[in-house]
């Protein structure tokens, strides 16, 4: 069977924030017609791909899918389990945030067969977060994370922002340590990232706002992988660390290169060499579903050296090169011709290489791209 994970994106959000270049619309108008959509995409794409596939991992992003009420998220999952086969203990993971979910809600969610909880934290310093315009204070965010272990959720994951202006190394490992004492298994600490098209990109180039330096921000981010790895996190990817047994398998399935489906509006698929994305605008999703099926607006047919190229990006930045895999899908001469390299990295402590395989160190994570990028072809 091959092993594919389903991506749903939730457009809605109560509120978007200054950083934030994920599709989203502030409005709760046409839920009903998104579901409808939805629904027709899935039949769509099971007529196609269903047949010899185990789904491991269906993922809830947005947006904030936690808007939804349970029996709409739960009508999803029926559709999904209905016309795919579904592994049985496949990862179930809706994002929420703060402030958006009772403890009555998310047992309710729980009850539809979600099993995993991403919450959308970013910081527990109140000044932080008026900064990001989260609608959040810290102590909701703590309150949030106790509701779900208390509401039957084992397996809960955060997010955290470093590198804020003005953020101190003092302020950010405050943050890490009030992260490990709540009941989290899963952390993805991300570096604060100006995507353009964000409020927060105007107020850089006019002025309003300075980042921190490269060094400084490479300087956090050592200090997150050693705080957190000697905490009980292990690092499994650039920017998340688990516990033991709580990597995350969607995030794993994109990194291991396998298939995934993406639905809804700005989803983005990878199935059999094809990559596919699907309109943005909840508008033209709805209307592309309608009149097609599904809601596709490019794609492209990857080449065997962009599959390469993709395939060594994504290892490094995950568990690492596995030389007999790589062998078995683009044979043994991307190997042969990067051998040097991969030894000089090693004498240099930027990876730990032994004949089967090559990962890179906390030092290499630093400059995973710097490597990453002589690496491809």
């Amino acid at each position: 069977m091959n092993q594919t994970a389903i991506y749903i994106h939730v457009p809605f959000c109560d509120h978007k924030c200054i950083y934030c270049d994920f599709y989203s619309i502030i409005t709760s108008d046409n839920i009903s017609g998104f579901l409808q959509s939805l629904k027709k995409e899935i039949l769509f794409y099971s007529e196609r791909y269903s047949e010899g596939r185990e789904i491991i991992s269906i993922y809830f992003g947005g947006g904030t899918p936690s808007l939804l009420q349970p029996d709409q998220i739960g009508s999803i999952l029926s559709e999904v389990k209905k016309y795919f086969t579904v592994s049985a203990n496949a990862e179930i993971t809706m994002e929420t945030n703060p402030g958006t979910v009772t403890t009555y809600k998310l047992t309710e969610f729980k009850d539809t067969g979600i099993n995993r909880l991403s919450i959308g934290i970013q910081s527990f310093d109140d000044q932080d977060l008026k900064f990001l315009t989260r609608i959040h204070d810290s102590s909701t965010a703590k309150e949030t994370v106790i509701n779900a272990k208390q509401s039957g959720f084992n397996n809960v994951s955060i997010d955290l922002i470093f590198n804020l202006p003005e953020q101190t190394l003092e302020k950010w490992l405050k943050n890490l340590n009030e992260a490990i004492r709540l009941p989290v298994k899963h952390i993805s600490a991300y570096s604060l990232i100006l995507e353009r098209g964000t409020i927060l990109n105007k107020m850089v180039l006019d002025g309003k706002v300075k980042l921190q330096d490269d060094d400084y921000d490479a300087d956090l981010y050592r200090n997150t992988i050693s705080f957190l790895s000697s905490n009980g996190f292990s690092q499994y990817e650039v920017s998340n660390f688990a516990q033991n047994g709580f990597e995350c398998i969607h995030n794993l399935a994109y990194w291991t290169y396998k298939d995934y489906i993406g639905l809804g509006p700005s989803a983005h698929s990878f199935v059999d060499k094809k990559r596919w994305w699907n309109f943005s605008s909840l508008r033209f999703y709805i209307a592309a579903i309608n009149q097609h099926g599904n809601a596709e607006r490019h794609s492209e047919i990857l080449s065997s050296d962009q599959m390469l190229d993709e395939y060594i990006m994504l290892s490094f930045r995950s568990g690492g090169i596995n030389f007999q895999a790589l062998e078995e899908k683009f044979g043994v001469t991307w190997l042969k011709e990067n051998y040097g390299y991969l030894e000089m990295l090693k004498n240099k402590n930027l990876i730990r290489m032994n004949s089967k395989m090559a990962s890179l160190t906390a030092d290499g994570y630093a400059v995973c791209d710097e490597i990453v990028k002589n690496l491809l072809k």
